[in-house]
């Protein structure tokens, strides 16, 4: 895309189809008149009058304890420079839009037409009552360090100067895990810093907190090196004045051991970078182009460790890793300050999190073939769905331990979770089956190894704990594959086409044939079946050789059900298979049967599968309460095919009076139970919240719980089969790493349950 093309693009994001990012959106019911006289005149002076008495209701009754002022003067923005409060308003709205998404915290921007410090804190001062905290932006310095040293004084809210603090916290993290894999020790370290702004300035201070040395640090700012001998220094570059002998950053990078560029592009050649010391650390964080060429720096140096502040390139310097989750735990311990110990808690939280294990999610979301520690990968991505479970949480409990916290947390487990569904982004259900597979992994073959995706669900699993994996299929595409990916473990690699497998093959094709010889099956024809994969897998799992399966990402699900059913068979006292998927909603999950294979069921059929899926339900540790799903509503229609909806009701209120289900019901009905109470009070699911569904044939079945997954991007756990003698399972073609990992947990704890029961 040309420069023209872009600028024309950008212009047109902010235009249309409404002017700016950002809008107020009402929390509240507001379509009555009475709900008007509520909001407003005269209801509003109840809570008016309960602030009066103690101010402090202003966080039960307002929106104070989640809403932060974006505050700008303009005159430091983006690079752009001082291009006043009008033209910042942009950037600005985008910093609130970006609170948002990534921390649910709300956000009004505040444009301040003055360059006057004084008239800038008396502004802010007079407006902070709204506010629960202050985020200080593109104000140039030296002014921006007195204006937040003096704000932090006179407010009793977080205040945070984030050009100078955000970078500092997230270059501070990225160093810290630079240093770490280039065995070197912040406190033997040199340093050279390009630039002496409200940023360079902040960063520098945030590494001697972290044990650099200030007689190890070479600062620069446009005239050169900072010396002590300089005239006119601030009291902020005085601070960092060196008393060496040098004046370039030619002079000052020789033998250095990290380069901190705040400053201006291509001001670093690689004569200078080839002057570092080994294994050199070099952040040229200078916007959108760096100090020095990432490609020409890597060419340069094959031991770098690079971050910028780009993210077309490994280890991005971005603040949004910072600021959302900063604030996010200091507005809820109702902070009075943001200090150097919060600051702190969050740099060791990031570092922290870029040694544990990326989710598939990260992965996909930056086309990388799987993200490890290491020098591509010193920090977290700004789209890591953990941060807002680790960060926030850190900062506020330093905020608890040094006292400045006015409303303590006492329950972590359910704040970390109040976090995550703060964003829609509430695995409960998934973190609960992960961790209750890790309790007991179970040897899961996983029938389609050589393709990509399912090594990675495969690599997934086993890196969490979560499974022992069998790598079925070609064995040379899969060793190549587990190369590409980095998957360096000890599993068994099984190609059932393979001569090295020839006993066991043997061994398989006769038991096969001992169980379905008198069903045309001649010994030739079962040995000729176990070269295929399915039917292998599914031996191994009947004879005791793995626990579980997991196949059909590359085929059909007919063509893979087949063998299944031929080898593994239907459970005892069970006459119809079936499979539920778990749609994770807005609502919370629901189970939906059958998806995926009874294309007509009878009365009796459909009553066979509610009883599946309430076992299923429960092993979910989840109450069923079933709606049993038609067109009509409660015999409105002697339709037969509504009439075998409500036979199926009929059986299982006979045969399972405890049993919460009810129907034939309509599916608006079903999901809104005020509607469902108002209009049917006699239903057992009257004032329940129905959890699974029940339809009545594949059709309906299949194209909702796809068109909820499309339309409405609920994640799908499934189909999961139900009625199989062992536990195996079947993926819909096509399925993602993340929906192969979910059903690698459900095979797992399937086996689980059938080894408890066979226990017992």
């Amino acid at each position: 895309m040309s420069k023209q093309s872009k600028r024309i693009e950008a212009l047109v994001y902010h235009a249309k189809p409404t002017p700016g990012k950002i809008k107020v959106v009402p929390t509240k019911k507001y379509a009555s008149q009475r709900d008007l006289s509520l909001a407003y005149s005269p209801g509003v002076a109840e809570p008016c009058l309960e602030i009066e008495k103690d101010v402090e209701n202003v966080y039960k009754y307002t929106a104070k304890g989640n809403l932060v002022a974006v505050i700008s003067n303009g005159t430091a923005v983006l690079g752009l420079g001082n291009i006043g409060p009008e033209a910042s308003k942009p950037v600005m709205e985008g910093k609130g839009l970006l609170f948002k998404i990534f921390a649910d915290i709300d956000v009004f921007d505040i444009e301040v037409d003055t360059e006057n410090i004084e008239e800038f804190i008396a502004t802010v001062k007079n407006i902070a009552p709204t506010f629960g905290g202050i985020n200080l932006e593109d104000i140039k310095a030296p002014e921006a360090f007195e204006i937040e040293r003096r704000l932090k004084e006179e407010l009793d809210i977080p205040v945070m100067h984030d050009d100078q603090h955000g970078t500092a916290i997230i270059s501070a993290a990225a160093l810290i895990n630079a240093l770490e894999i280039a065995e070197k020790k912040i406190e033997d370290v040199k340093i050279v810093v390009s630039g002496a702004g409200a940023a360079a300035i902040s960063c520098t201070r945030l590494y001697q907190a972290c044990g650099a040395l200030r007689e190890n640090i070479v600062m620069l700012d446009s005239k050169g090196v900072i010396r002590e001998n300089r005239d006119n220094l601030t009291s902020q570059k005085a601070e960092f004045a060196t008393h060496r002998k040098i004046d370039t950053l030619a002079e000052a990078m020789e033998n250095a051991d990290v380069f901190i560029g705040l400053s201006q592009p291509n001001i670093v050649s690689p004569e200078m970078l080839k002057s570092m010391a080994v294994n050199p650390i070099v952040f040229a964080m200078a916007n959108p182009v760096p100090e020095i060429n990432y490609q020409l720096a890597i060419d340069t140096r094959d031991d770098i460790i690079m971050a910028t502040g780009r993210s077309d390139h490994p280890n991005q310097v971005n603040n949004v890793l910072g600021f959302p989750f900063i604030f996010r735990g200091a507005l809820d311990v109702r902070a009075t300050k943001i200090n150097e110990a919060m600051k702190m808690a969050a740099v060791k939280a990031l570092s922290k999190l870029a040694k544990e294990p990326v989710p598939e999610q990260v992965n996909i979301a930056y086309a990388e073939t799987r993200l490890t520690f290491g020098k591509d990968y010193i920090i977290p991505k700004p789209f890591d769905p953990r941060l807002i479970a680790e960060v926030p949480p850190a900062v506020a409990k330093a905020a608890m331990e040094s006292g400045v916290a006015k409303e303590p947390i006492e329950d972590w487990d359910r704040y970390k979770n109040s976090l995550l569904e703060r964003l829609g982004s509430d695995n409960k259900l998934v973190r609960m089956l992960l961790s209750r597979a890790k309790t007991n992994p179970k040897r899961v073959v996983f029938a389609e190894a050589d393709q990509l995706d399912v090594l990675k669900a495969a690599q997934i699993a086993y890196d969490e704990g979560v499974a022992h994996p069998i790598l079925l299929g070609r064995k040379e595409t899969i060793i190549e594959l587990m190369e590409e990916i980095e998957f360096d473990a000890d599993v068994p690699i099984i190609d059932p086409k393979s001569d090295e497998e020839l006993e066991r093959k043997n061994r398989y094709a006769k038991a096969y044939w001992e169980k379905r010889k008198r069903q045309g099956v001649t010994i030739y024809s079962a040995e000729k079946k176990m070269r295929e994969r399915n039917y292998y897998a599914a031996m191994m799992v009947n004879v005791g050789d793995a626990d579980t399966l997991i196949t059909g990402y590359s085929r059909n699900y007919p063509s893979v059900v087949k063998p299944m059913l031929e080898l593994i068979g239907m459970a005892p006292g069970v006459s119809r298979v079936a499979t539920t998927n778990v749609m994770m909603t807005q609502r919370g999950p629901m189970f939906l049967s059958d998806t995926s294979i009874n294309i007509n069921p009878t009365a009796k059929d459909l009553a066979r599968i509610a009883r599946m899926t309430s076992r299923v339900t429960k092993m979910f540790g989840i109450d069923p309460v079933t709606a049993m799903i038609s067109y009509s509503n409660f015999g409105s229609s002697e339709n037969p095919r509504a009439e075998k909806v409500k036979e199926a009701v009929l059986y299982l209120h006979k045969a399972y009076p405890d049993m919460i289900v009810d129907g034939e019901v309509q599916a608006d009905f079903a999901l809104n139970s005020k509607m469902l109470q108002d209009i049917f009070p006699f239903s057992k699911l009257a004032g329940r919240k129905v959890n699974t569904l029940i339809f009545p044939n594949l059709d309906s079945a299949n194209i909702t719980y796809k068109l909820l997954k499309e339309l409405n991007k609920a994640e799908s756990i499934g189909p999961i089969m139900m009625g199989m003698a062992k536990p195996v399972h079947i993926l819909q073609l096509g399925a993602s790493v993340d929906e192969i990992v979910n059903m690698t947990a459900i095979s797992v704890i399937d086996a689980q349950e059938r080894e408890k029961k066979q226990q017992k």
